[in-house]
């Protein structure tokens, strides 16, 4: 939705095809402010966002001999998935957003590319941005048959709850800080974001806590990505899939684990989440007519917080480029730029995660 609100401000036909059957609202949680995140929402005329998070002015960190408060951290935005999400989505015409279409191939030829869907349906395109995530479709037409992720070797249990569930000694260690803990191969972060319509009041904001927990190799995965029907998942559990077992074990491990007051914000959450880490470079973000995007291009680690960001920076890149050279050369420039980008974001990605496994 970056992508195609810029392209669609420069006069371009722009169409988004979007393989989720009712949308993504509701599927991310809080995010730290990157300069990438709010320099797309000035791009996007969209800057009073930024102005929609909560600030942490101080940091907490725990350790055996209990919590550190250090009041030196510069003052860190951080804001709502939700948010952000809304506001790109109300750029985008309703006829030009389509839900419940899957791209199931590409096709390049030398004047288009043609796009098959999941109902043997097809359209065509001067360009075709395959912004489509970690399971992207698009990134094989550009990228062959290196274009698999690599499991890292461990998860991300997240969390998203109002901040008024939290117990009172919960609330006085975590509320307006940044908090943080480490253990052997696992740490636990969390912070404040706005609540589910932008509030940002005391009382109306949420908890967003992360933990990374390590579950090696393929069996031990997929037991923690089975959701409560039995379905094994390839990347990720949404909220209200986890098995009540499973969150019963959570909650159990944090009470042994963690600090009391992360151990109460993970308990207080009914509905937790969960994502497999794992990491993708691609040997090149385009083709002919097929420029990658994102974590189509490059899923990175969570821990570097670029996500959002990076995904902002590619859609910037390439307006800029488009904008101001012909299209062969736009995208070479454009591939050139962000995939030097996208490596360094990977590497530092895989050396702030090295200690999980």
């Amino acid at each position: 939705m970056f992508t195609a609100t810029l392209l669609a401000h420069d006069g371009h036909d722009v169409t988004v095809y979007e393989r989720s059957v009712h949308g993504l609202e509701g599927r991310g949680a809080g995010l730290l402010g990157k300069r990438e995140t709010f320099a797309i929402l000035r791009a996007a005329g969209c800057e009073h966002v930024a102005r929609v998070g909560v600030v942490a002015r101080d940091r907490i960190v725990f350790g055996d001999t209990g919590p550190t408060i250090d009041q030196k951290m510069p003052p860190q935005m951080q804001l709502s998935w939700d948010s952000i999400y809304r506001v790109f989505r109300k750029q985008i015409a309703d006829g030009s957003y389509v839900l419940d279409r899957k791209v199931e191939h590409l096709r390049e030829k030398a004047d288009r590319v043609v796009v098959r869907f999941s109902d043997g349906s097809e359209t065509a395109a001067d360009l075709v941005i395959g912004a489509d995530g970690i399971a992207s479709v698009a990134r094989a037409a550009v990228d062959g048959q290196a274009a698999a992720n690599v499991y890292a070797g461990y998860v991300g249990w997240r969390g998203l709850l109002p901040e008024r569930d939290l117990p009172g000694f919960a609330a006085s260690d975590l509320l307006e800080r940044f908090a943080y803990f480490r253990m052997p191969h696992s740490h636990v972060i969390g912070f404040q974001v706005p609540g589910p319509g932008g509030e940002t009041e005391p009382g109306d904001r949420r908890y967003n806590w992360v933990w990374y927990r390590p579950a090696n190799g393929p069996a031990a995965r997929d037991d923690v990505l089975t959701d409560r029907e039995g379905r094994i998942h390839p990347y990720s559990l949404p909220p209200g899939a986890v098995s009540a077992h499973t969150r019963d074990g959570l909650v159990e491990d944090a009470n042994r684990l963690l600090p009391r007051s992360f151990a109460a914000a993970i308990e207080a959450t009914p509905q937790p989440f969960v994502q497999g880490i794992f990491d993708y470079e691609t040997a090149r973000m385009t083709s002919r007519r097929i420029a990658l995007a994102g974590d189509a291009a490059f899923v990175v680690r969570p821990h570097t917080g670029m996500g959002i960001a990076k995904a902002a920076a590619d859609a910037m890149a390439l307006r800029r480029h488009l904008a101001s050279a012909p299209l062969g050369e736009a995208l070479q420039q454009y591939d050139r730029e962000r995939r030097q980008a996208g490596a360094a974001i990977a590497a530092s990605g895989r050396e702030l995660g090295a200690h999980l496994v």
